[in-house]
Parts: structure tokens; C-alpha cells; sequence
């Protein structure tokens, strides 16, 4: 096969060049002189013609092909300013490299709408549609900027266990696995092997993980498998914490701008670079008590709370010092007021996005803490004993790559931004 051209590579300067392109049948449109081959790669897509009265026979009768069949085909480049691109491809040749044998589900090019589990049943077809590879570029972006930008800081990339001997955040949300003669768990959250990578004196680290969580929920921005993109670093308190996520993110939205610009507006998504408002827990909920919010003191904040700060405050928000006994036992209390713990939330466009605190580096306070809210501290000895090897104090925070990328492209539903979700009634493909 000879050299293939991408068709984002294609331009006016290349024409009468001849090219060889290759993808999927996007639309087929016949005239009685002409026919209009709609063809698709996975950068774009380009116009091709066949002229009755210029093109083979043969040729002519083998672009009649069904959408969706994958080919191949050699054509020469013309300018044409009434092309949408102002070029299209005369075609020379064509091959149907393996000619469809069963009917596409659902109609990719979205003339017809499908319904999502329609499209999550046959992913592989979703992911041909335009409006779904634009998501999943932009997310690759999203993964490849977060890798960028703690590494230009000297951060090191990490591997946590999926495999773990006992709940990692407590409760009772956890998938249980036979372990050879004994139990184990997926893991919740890498978030007791970061720190002991801390202890260890990796003082900066950062991961791109899989969490899972036997959460009963069926909403729209829950999964049971998701991905986390978390970081630890030492010598440092939760407003250190927050600084580096306030730039983290500012840089990855920048870079879905500079790099994505033609997915977003195929996605008919506007983006600013955050300015963002931090403000306290106690200040958000006088502001929502004024907005009608039953949200009592001492409690967590409800999801229709978190809608009425980004109304309140704007598209990016981090609340911070929330109560202590609503976040993981490894919360570090405020000293002055142990009811509020060094803690906080990313709030973006009404949804939690990334949660974070500084961590407790004492272990006789992480005992405490366990004790308090019903766990045994002995279950994590492996975990408290490393705190008696001089442990540094810390902080962190994790970022919900799928959230995050449902509020960039303004999706509806997080499963719009998983490639294979995972719910509780979703366990194929």
C-alpha cells in the first residue's frame, strides 16, 4: 500500500498533486454526471468526485458504496473554491478493502439521532461520529497537558496498586475480589500509596489511574470505573495545594484552546481561560442560605448547592475548608478549629471536578481519626507505621479525568466521555 495522506495534511498549495488517502465512507451523493464520495479519516473530512464524463466506468460504479465501508483510494488534488475546503480530490482509483457484511446500527453522520445506549452498545461506531472524536482528542489533550505541566516542574510519574487488602477511604463502596485463599478490593483511590511515595522522599508525584467505586447511583456524572489524575507533593500545606490546581487546570483548558479549536467549534463549545474564585466553605453556605439552600451547617454540600455557586461565583470555584467529619479520614484538621479540616473542592460549571486537603502526616492523629469514624486502625498499620519514619506534612489533590472533560466539552452525560463506561448495568463492550 503505498504511502497514506492524512486528510488534515491536505491543502490548496497540493494542487494537481496525486495522493492516496484512506478511511471510511461518510456520505455518497449521485448526480446523473457526477458522484459526490464524502470521505472520512480520523483528522477530517474531504470531498471526492467522480465525473461521468472523465472517470472510468468502473470507478464510477465503485464509490456507489454503502457509508461506513473502509477504503482506500488515489485521486489527483483540484482547487475548487465552491469545495467547502476549496479543494476536492478527482478520483483515479478506489478499493473497498473489506466490504461490510452486517448493516451499521445507527446513522454516524447524526441525520438520525440515536439513542446514547444505542451508540455505547456499538462504541465502536460512536467513535466514527465527529462530535465523539472531537471529544476524545480533546481529552487526549486534557491527559497530555497534565503529564506536560508536572513534568516541566519536576514532578515524577507514578504506579499505585488496583489491588488492595482493605478500603482505602472506608465505607462500604468497594468491588470485593477473590484474592487466592483470601480478599482483596479494587482500589478506591491510589491516595494511601501516593503519600508513602511522599514518605519515601518522592517529594513530587503525579499519576493517571483507574478508581473504582461501588457507588449505587445512576445520575449522569457517576461511574463505576473512572480515571484520576492525582498529585502529591511535600513540604507543603493546602493552599499550596490549591495554587498548583488553579494553574494545572488554567494551563490544560489553554492548551484544549490552542491545540482543539477546530473540535470545539464542531462541538459548538466557547471556552475562557479560569479566572478563579476561592472562597470558604462557611462563606458559600451564607451566600447559598441566601439562595434558598436547606444545607445545614456541618454537613457536605448537595450537588443542586454546587449549581448555585458557580451561579454565585462564575465557572471556576474552589471551596475550601470544609467540615472534617464530611471528608477522608486523612484530612488534615485546622489547627485553630478541628471541626474544619484543610480541604477543598474544584467547582467547575456546577460540578465537583477535583478534591483535595492536606494531608495528616502525625499518626497519632491519623489513629484518632480512623477510631472516630468506626474504622480500625490496625487495618492500616502498614499505612500509619510509615508516618513514624518521618513522615513530611503534605497535600494533594485528584482531578476526575471524565468530569473534567464533560464540563471542557459541555457534555450532558459523563458516559459522552468515557471511552467504555462502566455502570451498574453497563459492563460491555
Amino acid at each position: 500500500m503505498r504511502k497514506i495522506t492524512y486528510i488534515k495534511d491536505l491543502g490548496p498549495e497540493m494542487d494537481g498533486r496525486e495522493v492516496v488517502l484512506a478511511g471510511w465512507v461518510h456520505e455518497v451523493r449521485e448526480t446523473g454526471k457526477i458522484t459526490f464520495l464524502i470521505l472520512r479519516d480520523s483528522t477530517g473530512i474531504v470531498q471526492v468526485i467522480g465525473k461521468k464524463a472523465e472517470t472510468d466506468p468502473k470507478i464510477m460504479k465503485a464509490m456507489s458504496l454503502p457509508k461506513e465501508s473502509v477504503v482506500t483510494l488515489t485521486g489527483i488534488l483540484k482547487v475548487n473554491k465552491e469545495a467547502k475546503k476549496g479543494f476536492e480530490i478527482l478520483i483515479k482509483k478506489i478499493e473497498d478493502l473489506n466490504p461490510l457484511s452486517t448493516q451499521i446500527p445507527f446513522e454516524v453522520t447524526g441525520k438520525v439521532p440515536a439513542d446514547i445506549d444505542v451508540r455505547l452498545n456499538h462504541r465502536h461506531i460512536d467513535l466514527r461520529r465527529l462530535e465523539t472524536a472531537a471529544i476524545f482528542s480533546i481529552q487526549s489533550t486534557i491527559l497530555n497537558s497534565f503529564r506536560n505541566f508536572f513534568f516541566e516542574r519536576g514532578f515524577k510519574e507514578i504506579r499505585t496498586p488496583t489491588l488492595v487488602s482493605e478500603a482505602t477511604e472506608g465505607g462500604s463502596e468497594v468491588f470485593e475480589v477473590k484474592y487466592f485463599d483470601t480478599k482483596a478490593y479494587l482500589a478506591q483511590s491510589p491516595q494511601l500509596y501516593k503519600q508513602l511515595a511522599i514518605v519515601g522522599g518522592m517529594d513530587k508525584v503525579f499519576m493517571v489511574v483507574p478508581v473504582f467505586r461501588a457507588e449505587k447511583s445512576n445520575t449522569t456524572s457517576h461511574l463505576t470505573e473512572v480515571t484520576q489524575m492525582d498529585v502529591e507533593v511535600a513540604f507543603a500545606d493546602a493552599d499550596d495545594a490549591i495554587q498548583l490546581l488553579v494553574e494545572a487546570v488554567s494551563q490544560i483548558i489553554k492548551d484544549v484552546i490552542r491545540s482543539n479549536s477546530a473540535e470545539l467549534e464542531l462541538l459548538k463549545r466557547k471556552l475562557d481561560v479560569p479566572k478563579v474564585k476561592v472562597v470558604t466553605y462557611t462563606e458559600a453556605l451564607k451566600e447559598l442560605k441566601k439562595k434558598g439552600s436547606a444545607t445545614e451547617f456541618g454537613s457536605d454540600l448537595s450537588r443542586e448547592d454546587e449549581q448555585k455557586i458557580s451561579e454565585i461565583y462564575g465557572h471556576y470555584v474552589v471551596v475550601k475548608d470544609y467540615p472534617t467529619k464530611v471528608r477522608a479520614f486523612y484530612s488534615m484538621p485546622k489547627p485553630d478549629n478541628p471541626e474544619l479540616s484543610n480541604s477543598f473542592d474544584f467547582i467547575f460549571d456546577g460540578i465537583e471536578i477535583c478534591s483535595g486537603a492536606q494531608r495528616i502526616h502525625l499518626p497519632n492523629l491519623l489513629m484518632e481519626q480512623l477510631k472516630s469514624r468506626g474504622m480500625n486502625p490496625k487495618n492500616f498499620e502498614f499505612y500509619i507505621s510509615a508516618f513514624r519514619n518521618g513522615a513530611p506534612p503534605h497535600a494533594g489533590w485528584s482531578i476526575g479525568l471524565e468530569r473534567l472533560t464533560m464540563q471542557i466539552v459541555g457534555a450532558k452525560n459523563i458516559r459522552e466521555t468515557t471511552l467504555f463506561p462502566r455502570d451498574r448495568k453497563r459492563l460491555t463492550p
